[in-house]
C-alpha cells in the first residue's frame, strides 16, 4: 500500500484540516470531548492533492490537485464554493496560498507558472438619481439605470480606483490625490480630464456642473467642464473652509443646488451654488460624521459622533431624532420613487432598516421605524426605488432585494386574511393609501376600512378619508369631514381631526394654536368637560362663564360634591331678565344644595318662592330623606303633590292634615292607611269611604256586614268585584240567617265548591247548586259529584246533563234516554248533543235505534234524526233526512217549515262543499216560488205572481193538502195578469170531478163560466239570455234547451239569472237579479 503524505492547517476554535496526497482531506477537532472524531471528510481530487490553504478573513478553504482548485466555505464545508480548472497545466498544480486580506489567491504549477486569482473586488459604487456606477473589475466601472431600463455602459479606467462618483452627465474615478473625469454621452463615454488635489481624496460627489472632493478635512468645489462657459473665474472653484475658519470637514454631499457639509464642531453648512454663498447653518451638539440629503435637498439625514441618527429640515430649522437607530449603521439611502418622498433606509452589514418621515401628521412631524430586512453577506446598498434595494456585491455585480416592509407590492390575490392584515399595517405606516385601499377591498372587513380611515385622519388626508368612510357606510363621519375639508388653517384642521380620533387634549392644544381658539371651548362644552371649559372660558369667552358654571354645578351635584356645586350655581346667576330660565335653574340648584348642606331654612324659602312645582317635589324628597318631615310635607303640598304630602303627614301622625288632603289624594295606599286609622277610632262610615277609595273591597264588605248592618250593599259589592274573601264573608252571613240558597251561591263565588256541595246535599238544594255551578268555570270532579247525586235521586235529565259536562258520554246518553219525554223534548236534544260530542259509533247507533223506536217501540220525530246527522257532520245522511222531513211537512201543508229545513240543509251542504241533491234543489225552488207569490200579489205585481203560481201548479202533486186552493189562486192570478189561455187550462183542471165540489163558492161560477166560454188569447212570455250560452229562453224557464244546464234563479222573482244583471244576497249568498233585488228591498 502506498503511503499517504499529509499536509495540515489549523483554523477556527481548535479545528485542524489535514490533506492527503491521495486526494482526501479531513477535519478533526482538538476539543477534549471530540478528540479522535472526524468532523468532515471529502475526496476532493481523483489522483493527487498537492496543497491546502485557509483564509480566515474570507472564511474559505482551498485545496489543489490534479489540474484544478476547489474552494469550500468554512461555515459549511459540504458546500462547494468554487471550482477553478487549469486546463493548460498538464503537469499539475503544486502549491497555493492566500493574501492576508483574502483578496488574492496564488497557485504555482509544476511547469513553473504562477497564477494569481482575484477573490473579491473592492466594493466601490455611487448613485445619482436612479443611475448607479459600480466597480465590476479592478480597471472597469459599469454605469447602469435599471429603473429607466437603459443598457449598462462599461468604462475602462487607467488605475485601480479607490473612489467612484457619478453625476447627471459625468463619472469620476480616482485614487490618492488624483481623479479622472469622464463625460457620459447618449451612446459613448469619453474621458474629459484628470485633476490633482492638495491631499488624498476621501470621497467625491458630483452634480450636473460641479464636483466636490473631500480631502484632509477640506472640501474643494470646482466646475467639471469650465472651458467654453462664460463663467466668472471666482465661481470656477472654491476651497472650504476659508482660511480663518478653524474646523475640519468630516463629511459632505452635493445636490443640484447646494453643497452641504458637516464639521468636527457639529455645524452643518448649506452653500447655495446659484448665489455662491452660505444660506443656512445648523449647530449640533457633537461632530457630524456622515450626511445624506434626500434627492431634493429639503431633508438631510445625518449620523453624529455618538452614532445617533437625525433628520434635519432646513426649511423650518427643525431636527427629528431617528428612533431605534443602531450604532452599527454605515449609511442611509433616501427613496428615489417620487411618490414616497418621506421614506429612507439605514443599513449596516447585516440588515436594512426602513424609516418613514411623517411630515403632515396631526401630532406633528415625526419619524417611525417601519421594519427591517435581512441583507445577504457582503452586499452594499446603492439605490432605493419603490421598495426595491439595489446592492453591489464583492463579485462586481448588482443584486436587487425587496424590502420586507413593501411586501404588498405585486399581486395580492393569493394571500389570506392574516397576510393581508399585515400588509395593511405596512401600507398605512408608509402612507401608501392607494395600495391600502386595494388591500381593504380584498379583505372586505369593516375593521380594515376603519383602520385606513383613521390613518387618513392621522395624516390629514381628508378627501381620501371621506372616500373611505363613504365606502364602508359611515355617513356621520362623511358629513363631518365634508364640513371641515376646506379649512386652510393647518392647526384648526388638525384640531378637528384630533377631536374625531378622540385625542381631545391634543385637539385643544391645536385649537388654541389656531386662528379660532374658541373651538377648544366649544369642544370641551360638547364633551361636558366643564372644568376644562371653565378654565378656557376665563381666557376666551368670559360671558359664557355663568352658563358653563351651571352645567359644571350639575355635574358636581351628580358626583356628590355639594359644596362646590353650590358655589358654581351661585356663580351661574346672571341677574339678566333675558336669561330668566337659566337663572331659575341656578336658583333651583342653590335651593337644593342649601338643603343638602344643612341650610334648610334658606333652601325651603328659596323653593317656596320658586315657580317650579318640580323643584318643590325634589326639595321635598331631599328633606324627606333627611327625616325633616314637616318641611317636606309643606313643600309637597305647595307643589300640589298631595299623595306625597299625605304620605309624609301620615308619617308625622298628622291625621287632621291627611283628612284635609284626602279629596285630592289618588294613592290607594294612603286611603288604606287613613281607613285603618278611622276604623280603629270606630268611625266606620268614614273608614268605609276610605276603604272604597283604596279599593280594599274585603274590608268594605266586612264593615258593611259586621258594623254597618247593610248586607245588600255587601252583596252588591261582591257581585261587582267578584272578591273571593268577600264572597266567603257574605256566605257565612247568609248561613247564620239560614238562607242556604244564597249561602251556596256565595260559597261557589268564593271557589269553596266542596263546602257549597255539602251544604246543598244537606239541605236538599242541589238544583240551586247545579244552576250556579254551570255558569262558573268548574272542574270535572264537581260536575261528576252533582251527576252522581242526581243519579241517586233518579233525576235522569239533570244526571245526564252533568255527566255530559264531565265528559262521561255513555252515562249521559243512558240518562237522557231514560228521561221522561216533555213537550220540548229537551232530553232528546241533549242526547243528540252528547253523541255529537262523543263521536262514538256505538253511542250513535244506540241513539239512532232509540229515535227509530227500536228501543221502546215509539219512533221519534224525523227532525231529531236530521239534527243527529248534523251534529255528527254526516251531511249526506242529513240531506236525505231533510228531504224526507220537508216532504212530510209539505204533505201536512207546513210549507214554511219545509222551506226552512231544505234551505238550512242547502246552505250547510254548500259550506261543506258537498254536491247538493237535485231533488232537494228542485223542492227548494218550488217551495221558494210558492212563498214568493204572496209577496208579489201583496205588492200588486200580478204577472210575477201568476208566473210563479203556474210553476207551482205544474208541480201540484207536491202540495196534496192544498191542491184546489192553489189551482184556484193560479186561475185568478192568471186572469188578472191577462194570461187567459193559462187561466182556461187550470180552470179546466178544477172542473175534474175530484176537485169540482171543493172549489170555494165565491169563485165557482166564475171558473165554470171561464170553461164554458173559453178565451185562449195570451201574450208570449218575454225571453232573456241564458247566463251560460246566451240562448234566448222564457224568463221563468230554468232549464236551457241550448246547453241543457239547470239555470240559477233569482230569489226575489224566481226568474232565471242573467249575466249582466247579477248580485248575491249578503246574508245567504243566493243569486238575485240586481235590478229586481234592489226594487224588492226598497219596497
Amino acid at each position: 500500500m502506498k503511503e499517504y503524505q499529509p499536509q495540515k492547517a489549523q483554523y477556527g476554535d481548535g479545528y485542524i484540516m489535514i490533506g492527503f496526497s491521495r486526494g482526501y482531506f479531513v477535519v478533526i477537532s482538538t476539543h477534549i470531548r471530540e478528540i479522535g472524531q472526524e468532523i468532515f471528510q471529502a475526496h476532493n481530487h481523483k489522483d493527487n492533492l498537492s496543497s491546502i490553504a485557509i483564509s480566515q478573513s474570507l472564511s474559505k478553504a482551498a485545496s489543489c490537485g490534479d489540474n484544478c482548485i476547489k474552494i469550500h466555505d468554512l461555515s459549511d464545508l459540504r458546500q462547494m464554493y468554487a471550482i477553478i480548472n487549469l486546463d493548460d497545466e498538464n503537469k499539475g498544480v503544486d502549491q497555493l496560498a492566500w493574501t492576508d486580506d483574502g483578496q488574492l489567491l496564488a497557485v504555482s504549477t509544476r511547469r513553473g507558472s504562477l497564477h494569481i486569482f482575484l477573490t473579491k473586488l473592492p466594493i466601490l459604487g455611487d448613485s445619482c438619481g436612479t443611475r448607479i456606477a459600480y466597480l465590476t473589475s479592478l480597471l472597469e466601472v459599469t454605469i447602469a439605470n435599471h429603473v429607466e431600463q437603459e443598457q449598462p455602459v462599461t468604462v475602462s479606467v487607467e488605475v485601480e480606483p479607490s473612489f467612484v462618483a457619478i453625476g447627471v452627465y459625468h463619472l469620476a474615478v480616482g485614487m490618492n490625490n488624483r481623479a479622472w473625469f469622464y463625460g457620459l454621452g447618449e451612446t459613448n463615454v469619453k474621458k474629459l480630464k484628470d485633476v490633482e488635489y492638495l491631499g488624498t481624496v476621501a470621497s467625491m460627489h458630483l452634480n450636473s456642473d460641479y464636483a466636490a472632493a473631500l480631502f484632509e478635512g477640506k472640501v474643494q468645489l470646482h466646475m467639471i467642464e469650465s472651458e467654453g462657459l462664460d463663467s466668472q473665474e471666482e465661481r470656477e472653484t472654491r476651497l472650504f473652509p476659508a482660511d480663518d475658519d478653524k474646523y475640519r470637514i468630516l463629511c459632505h454631499a452635493l445636490t443640484s443646488d447646494f453643497l452641504i457639509y458637516g464639521t468636527d464642531t457639529g455645524v452643518i453648512h448649506y452653500f447655495y451654488i446659484e448665489d455662491w454663498q452660505y444660506v443656512n447653518e445648523y449647530r449640533h451638539s457633537v461632530s457630524v460624521r456622515k450626511i445624506f440629503p434626500d434627492p431634493s435637498g429639503t431633508r438631510l439625514a445625518f449620523i453624529d459622533d455618538k452614532s445617533d441618527g437625525f433628520v434635519y429640515c432646513p426649511a423650518n430649522d427643525r431636527l427629528y431624532e431617528i428612533p431605534n437607530f443602531s450604532p452599527t449603521i454605515k449609511g442611509i439611502l433616501w427613496e428615489n420613487w417620487p411618490m414616497d418622498k418621506g421614506v429612507f433606509v439605514a443599513f449596516d452589514d447585516d440588515k436594512v432598516y426602513t424609516y418613514v418621515f411623517h411630515k403632515d401628521a396631526i401630532q406633528g412631524s415625526k419619524i417611525i421605524l417601519a421594519g427591517g430586512t435581512e441583507v445577504p453577506f457582503s452586499h452594499k446598498p446603492l439605490l432605493l426605488y419603490n421598495g426595491e434595494l439595489t446592492c453591489q456585491t464583492q463579485s462586481g455585480k448588482t443584486n436587487s432585494i425587496c424590502l420586507s416592509t413593501h411586501s404588498f407590492l405585486g399581486s395580492l390575490k393569493d394571500f389570506g386574511p392574516n397576510e393581508l392584515t399585515r400588509m395593511l399595517t405596512q401600507t398605512l405606516m408608509l402612507k401608501r393609501f392607494s395600495e391600502a385601499w386595494e388591500v381593504c377591498r380584498l379583505l372586505n372587513d369593516k375593521s380594515g376600512w376603519n383602520e385606513l380611515a383613521k390613518a387618513c385622519l392621522h395624516h390629514m388626508e381628508v378627501d381620501f378619508a371621506i372616500r373611505v368612510y363613504r365606502t364602508f357606510g359611515n355617513p356621520g363621519m362623511v358629513m363631518s369631514l365634508e364640513q371641515i375639508k376646506g379649512i386652510e388653517d393647518r392647526n384648526l384642521l388638525a384640531g378637528h381631526l384630533a377631536m374625531f380620533t378622540n385625542d381631545f387634549n391634543l385637539a385643544q392644544d391645536l385649537y388654541l394654536a389656531s386662528s379660532c381658539p374658541i373651538a377648544a371651548l366649544e369642544m370641551r362644552k360638547d364633551l361636558q368637560h366643564w372644568d376644562s371649559a371653565l378654565q378656557l372660558a376665563k381666557r376666551l369667552a368670559p360671558d359664557q362663564i355663568p352658563f358653563i358654571s351651571k352645567e359644571y354645578a350639575a355635574q358636581l351635584e351628580f358626583t356628590g360634591d355639594y359644596v362646590n356645586a353650590l358655589a358654581h350655581y351661585e356663580k351661574g346667576i346672571t341677574g339678566n331678565n333675558k336669561y330668566q330660565e337659566h337663572d331659575e335653574a341656578c336658583l333651583a340648584g342653590v335651593a337644593q344644595m342649601s338643603i343638602r348642606m344643612g341650610d334648610i331654612r334658606r333652601g325651603v324659602n328659596q323653593a317656596i318662592k320658586h315657580p317650579s312645582r318640580l323643584l318643590k317635589r325634589d326639595c321635598g324628597a331631599i328633606l324627606e330623606s333627611m327625616k325633616q318631615f314637616s318641611e317636606a310635607a309643606q313643600l309637597y303640598e305647595k307643589g300640589q303633590y298631595y299623595d306625597k304630602a299625605a304620605s309624609v303627614y301620615i308619617r308625622c301622625k298628622n291625621w287632621a292634615k291627611v283628612g284635609e288632603l284626602l279629596p285630592h289624594v289618588s294613592s290607594p295606599k294612603i286611603h288604606l292607611q287613613y281607613a285603618k286609622a278611622k276604623e280603629a277610632d270606630g268611625r266606620y262610615k268614614e273608614a268605609v269611604i276610605a276603604y272604597e277609595h283604596a279599593k280594599q273591597w274585603d274590608s268594605v264588605i266586612r264593615l258593611y256586614l259586621d258594623h254597618l248592618n247593610n248586607p245588600e250593599k255587601a252583596v252588591t259589592i261582591v257581585r261587582e268585584t267578584q272578591s273571593l274573601e268577600g264572597a266567603k264573608m257574605v256566605a257565612r252571613f247568609f248561613l247564620q240567617l239560614g238562607d242556604y240558597g244564597s249561602a251556596i251561591q256565595f260559597l261557589v263565588l268564593s271557589k269553596c265548591n266542596n263546602e257549597a256541595f255539602m251544604l246543598a246535599q244537606q239541605h236538599n238544594k242541589m238544583e240551586i247548586y247545579a244552576d250556579i255551578i254551570t255558569s262558573e268555570s268548574t272542574s270535572n270532579e264537581d260536575y261528576q259529584s252533582i251527576a252522581l247525586y242526581f243519579e241517586g235521586e233518579k233525576k235522569h235529565f239533570q244526571a245526564g246533563k252533568f255527566f255530559l259536562l264531565c265528559g262521561q258520554y255513555g252515562r249521559a246518553l243512558k240518562h237522557f234516554m231514560k228521561s221522561p219525554s216533555t213537550e220540548d223534548n229537551l232530553a232528546i236534544e241533549m242526547a243528540i248533543e252528547t253523541v255529537g260530542r262523543a263521536k262514538d259509533e256505538a253511542l250513535t247507533n244506540q241513539l239512532i235505534d232509540y229515535l227509530m223506536g227500536e228501543t221502546d217501540g215509539m219512533p221519534k220525530d224525523a227532525k231529531y234524526l236530521f239534527r243527529l246527522y248534523m251534529a255528527l257532520k254526516q251531511h249526506r245522511e242529513a240531506a236525505r233526512t231533510a228531504i224526507i222531513i220537508a216532504r212530510e211537512e209539505q204533505c201536512s201543508g207546513n210549507y214554511r217549515n219545509a222551506h226552512d229545513v231544505l234551505f238550512s240543509m242547502y246552505a250547510e251542504l254548500k259550506t261543506q262543499k258537498i254536491k247538493i241533491p237535485s231533488e232537494m234543489a228542485t223542492n227548494l225552488m218550488i217551495l221558494h216560488s210558492y212563498i214568493l207569490v204572496k209577496t208579489h200579489v201583496r205588492r200588486g205585481d200580478h204577472m210575477k205572481g201568476a208566473r210563479l203560481l203556474i210553476r207551482v201548479a205544474n208541480n201540484i202533486s207536491k202540495f196534496p193538502s192544498h191542491i184546489v186552493p192553489i189551482l184556484t189562486s193560479t186561475v185568478i192570478e192568471c186572469h188578472r195578469a191577462g194570461l187567459k189561455n193559462s187561466a182556461f187550462n187550470f180552470a179546466a183542471m178544477l172542473m175534474r170531478p175530484e176537485y169540482r165540489n171543493k172549489i170555494d163558492v165565491k169563485y165557482k161560477k166564475k171558473i165554470e163560466a171561464m170553461v164554458r166560454r173559453p178565451d185562449t188569447t195570451e201574450a208570449e212570455e218575454p225571453t232573456t239570455a241564458c247566463p251560460y250560452c246566451e240562448f234566448q229562453l222564457p224568463e221563468y224557464e230554468l232549464l236551457c234547451p241550448g246547453c241543457k244546464n239547470n239555470l240559477p234563479y233569482c230569489i226575489a222573482t224566481g226568474r232565471h239569472m242573467v249575466r249582466g244583471d247579477w248580485t248575491v244576497c249578503p246574508h245567504c249568498d243566493f243569486p238575485a237579479l240586481y235590478s229586481e233585488f234592489k226594487r224588492y228591498v226598497g219596497s
